[in-house]
């Protein structure tokens, strides 16, 4: 009798380490822009607050859009091939953004990350799954969503160090050293996977179609209040979106291979959280980049200060997530959500009721981030338990990974609230009014959200015993979480 160990264990740690960092860099992409705002805003001083806004809803509708269909992607072609591939894009359009000499190229290469890292994140997580044992696959699977849960915790400050010291095209930079090493160590050390050519190409037109109609619409939130809501620019804008999306739910019942499973939206709770998730995503994102913008803009915090001083949050949420989604699963989800509601919405009123123009951290601002954190942990992972409560566990990596494109789609309409409610802080006579309602915007979200979430209906036992059973696999979540966009082997 052989002794010998499986061909791919012996390399499992290695590859657990080339997929997990390659996790990390783009988990640690999002934060750092966010820190980097104000630095780009230095930089080009003749573009408006709209225009610059792109520069983070670009990643967010295409990274959303092409997250599902980067999975099958990968099912059809070789997992370690779109991996490789992603990683690649990535660094293209990182090397892109970092030399950019306008705004217009900086916004079409942040689209061209988006690209790269929705083929290589679900590819990413189908290599790891390969490389080891079922009775392993979901403890390794909680490690390397904890991956990204440290570059979401460690972002904000690690991205204003970098920032800093270089400036904000070292926010790009920084990715080709790392990228270059996960495509040279991946040569080597990853194995491809079976494909699956016979499988049905992906609806890529209908990714088309929903990036543009998102796009659409996000033009019109934005440039609304500035251009007049009867300009024809914005009604076109809005005609485009209602046109472009109807194509494409027509497309997504009736593909072979659609963007978006249109099944899983018989399951009442998974169109309940996914709607719950839009919302919430909206003031989440929105009080993301506001926060820096006015801890820079309002109390003239350095990039390095301001990062430290948002890091708190972030931390709390890494911590709270996974035992929240635990919870959930126990005692139902209309409790957490609306507990961790209140605790957002109560964070974001004390900002809106004590933050002052003069600089109070630890008396207001640390205080109101630590309410939010707790308020992020007990919600985010909630909406996602709930998206896949009511599915077979066959469907809980797609349904999540439609939760994360709801989650992105959220994201991309906060930001452009946010240019709606703040504008150009140089056109502001007191900025701190428009902060003030950005902060009441976030809070109400919160609350439209968790009465939404509310009506999730309480999982079975048996739901709940798998959803606690594989909660560290889909409930990896953080504030940036990344998805498991493939089916479980």
């Amino acid at each position: 009798m052989s002794d010998a160990t499986p061909g791919p264990l012996p390399r499992a740690g290695a590859v657990f380490a080339v997929t997990a960092l390659g996790t990390f860099m783009a988990s640690l992409d999002l934060s750092i822009v966010n820190v980097a705002f104000p630095d780009i805003e230095v930089s080009y001083p003749a573009a408006s607050s709209a225009s610059l806004s792109w520069i983070i809803t670009a990643y967010s509708i295409v990274f959303g859009a092409l997250l599902v269909v980067g999975g099958r992607t990968g099912d059809r072609l070789g997992r370690k091939r779109v991996f490789q591939g992603g990683i690649a894009v990535f660094l293209l359009g990182s090397l892109l953004c970092g030399v950019a000499p306008n705004v217009a190229t900086l916004i079409a290469a942040r689209a061209l990350q988006g690209v790269g890292a929705a083929f290589l994140v679900p590819a990413s997580v189908a290599l790891l799954i390969g490389a080891y044992p079922p009775e392993r696959r979901m403890q390794i699977v909680a490690q390397w969503g904890g991956i990204g849960a440290l570059a979401v915790a460690t972002g904000p400050s690690l991205g204003a160090a970098i920032v800093s010291a270089g400036g904000w095209r070292w926010a790009f930079f920084v990715n080709l050293p790392v990228g270059l090493f996960v495509l040279l160590a991946g040569r080597k050390v990853l194995t491809e996977s079976p494909r699956e050519p016979d499988t049905a190409t992906p609806d890529y037109l209908g990714v088309v179609l929903m990036s543009l109609s998102l796009a659409a619409l996000v033009l019109a939130v934005s440039e609304g209040s500035t251009w007049g809501w009867t300009d024809v620019r914005i009604l076109g804008a809005l005609a485009v979106a209602l046109v472009g999306g109807a194509v494409f739910v027509h497309r997504t019942l009736h593909h072979a291979n659609p963007a978006i499973d249109p099944t899983l939206f018989h399951s009442r709770a998974f169109v309940i959280a996914n709607c719950a998730t839009v919302v919430y995503a909206a003031g989440f994102f929105a009080m993301l980049l506001g926060n820096i913008l006015f801890l820079t803009g309002v109390w003239h915090y350095s990039i390095m200060t301001a990062g430290l001083a948002v890091t708190p949050g972030p931390v709390v949420v890494a911590l709270i997530a996974g035992p929240a989604g635990k919870l959930a699963a126990r005692i139902g989800f209309r409790p957490v959500l609306l507990f961790g509601a209140a605790w957002f919405a109560a964070g974001l009123m004390n900002y809106v009721l004590r933050v002052e123009s003069a600089p109070d951290y630890l008396g207001t601002w640390l205080p109101g981030t630590l309410l939010v954190g707790v308020g992020i942990g007990f919600t985010f992972p909630v909406l996602s338990a709930g998206a896949v409560s009511a599915l077979p566990p066959a469907r809980f990596a797609v349904g999540s990974a439609v939760n994360q494109t709801a989650r992105q789609i959220g994201g991309a309409l906060g930001i452009a609230t946010l240019v709606a409610l703040i504008g150009s802080q140089r056109q502001l006579a007191d900025p701190l009014d428009g902060f003030h309602q950005l902060w009441a915007f976030a809070a109400s979200t919160a609350i439209v959200s968790g009465v939404i979430g509310s009506f999730i209906p309480r999982p079975t036992p048996l739901q709940a015993t798998e959803i606690d059973q594989l909660a560290d696999e889909v409930l990896a979540i953080e504030t940036d979480a990344l998805p498991l966009a493939i089916d479980t082997p």
